[in-house]
């Protein structure tokens, strides 16, 4: 179960019972929100932001308009999501970027909270951006860190600078006049992490702040321990001043409380979540995108960037040029599903289509059948991917022999393929369209 996933459903069960009324009491409203309230501490909310949260939604919700509104459920929870949204900041904050480079950005964070991985993930974003980022091993402690972060630099395939187990912040000041020397813009900082907060730790931290000026201070926070994140986050804060919260683990069996408290108890936005193990597992933290996920609403946003981003929009002109053509084969369906399987967790990404969730089963979006529609379809001749309806009883027994599957397998293969076709050769869907930049089939 992925993070907000149990709030979500508690709250649209709270929710349904105000939709379906015309007519809106005060006192069904405040019952409504004391239970959004139980929702929220349930979810491991902090227990002062849920109780100033129910009061800005109670008194927003108590107006006149809306108790005399043709439809004051949806109102509410119109009210509902633009308070979530405030709660969690707003707007993405984007990263600073120094007037002069380079942009300096010092990672801080206690040990086991992704940290490390974290470094690798930005300086991977940025590199895709255009820039020039170097990774600096600042951890002098664990004897492992500063090879992790090698390791780490090596899969983002950015620049990467360490002085062995010297003082941090001689290694820091080195880096930064490297930095300059080779035309690097971004010098990510990896600091020391520890198990819990000490007078030690911070000390170093503030040495290395005091002198390099970074123009970000980043705190990476493990989302998986709730409440104890927003600790954390209040502790690292009021002694670096810090400008901005990653969260990592939120693909996590979580209960999102971290996420909705950071800001309010910290004043801090969150910039970043960390979403997979993978490099390119880091999405731009978007209060209005979380909040609508969390309501049920789909985050049709982040799935089309994410499309855009990981697909190969080479092999998608393809397959749209053959679609126009009517010349949809196997191939073009076996491309899709690779480009589908690059979007990550089915699970999540149905999280991001409105209504999904809820209308589409597990079943529909098992990634095993993937595979094993893969392997049908590469058991089939090219003459048959190309020609689908070449595919007689006789060639279905043989395929469905060669690929380890049954025929009721190659059957249902066949039925999705159709209905794909049929699916796309849609001229009106304006949501398809949508997801492949506007362009009618």
């Amino acid at each position: 179960m992925g993070m907000f996933e149990s709030l979500g459903e508690r709250l649209n069960h709270i929710f349904s019972k105000l939709r379906n009324k015309g007519k809106l009491t005060e006192l069904e409203i405040k019952n409504a929100m004391r239970e959004v309230r139980i929702a929220l501490l349930e979810a491991d909310v902090n227990f002062m932001v849920a109780k100033d949260f129910i009061n800005k939604v109670s008194e927003k919700a108590v107006g006149e308009d809306i108790l005399k509104s043709l439809t004051p459920g949806q109102q509410v929870i119109k009210i509902v999501n633009e308070e979530l949204i405030a709660l969690m900041g707003s707007t993405n904050q984007k990263l600073e970027v120094a007037p002069k480079p380079p942009t300096i950005i010092m990672m801080c964070g206690l040990q086991g909270a992704g940290k490390t991985t974290m470094c690798g993930k930005l300086g991977f974003m940025l590199r895709k951006q255009g820039k020039k980022p170097m990774l600096v091993a600042c951890d002098v402690y664990r004897p492992a860190a500063i090879n992790q972060l090698k390791v780490v630099s090596q899969n983002a395939a950015v620049d990467f600078f360490e002085k062995g187990t010297i003082n941090p912040v001689k290694i820091a000041e080195e880096a930064i006049e490297l930095a300059k020397k080779k035309g690097i813009d971004t010098v990510i900082i990896d600091t020391a992490g520890r198990l819990q907060i000490n007078e030690e730790l911070m000390q170093e931290l503030e040495n290395i702040k005091n002198a390099v000026h970074p123009t970000e201070i980043l705190l990476t926070v493990d989302a998986m321990t709730g409440q104890e994140a927003v600790n954390v986050a209040k502790s690292f804060d009021e002694k670096l001043d810090i400008t901005g919260v990653i969260l990592t683990k939120l693909d996590g069996d979580t209960r999102g409380g971290a996420a909705l408290s950071i800001k309010a108890v910290t004043g801090k936005p969150i910039k970043f979540s960390g979403i997979g193990e993978k490099i390119g597992d880091i999405e731009p933290f978007h209060p209005e995108r979380m909040a609508s996920r969390i309501l049920g609403m789909g985050d049709v946003l982040t799935l089309i960037e994410k499309a855009q981003a990981s697909m190969d929009q080479e092999q998608i002109k393809k397959v749209e040029e053959n679609l126009r053509k009517n010349t949809f084969t196997f191939d073009d369906f076996l491309i899709q599903f690779e480009q589908l399987s690059k979007l990550g967790n089915l699970t999540d990404i149905l999280a991001m289509i409105p209504g999904a969730m809820g209308k589409i089963r597990p079943e529909d979006v098992d990634e095993s059948k993937i595979k094993v529609y893969k392997a049908i379809i590469q058991s089939m001749t090219p003459k048959e991917r190309a020609n689908p309806d070449l595919i007689k009883a006789g060639q279905r027994k043989r395929i469905a022999n060669g690929s380890g599957t049954t025929i009721q397998d190659v059957n249902s293969l066949i039925k999705q393929f159709e209905q794909v076709k049929l699916m796309m050769k849609n001229q009106n869907n304006p949501r398809l369209r949508k997801m492949f930049g506007g362009r009618r089939f």
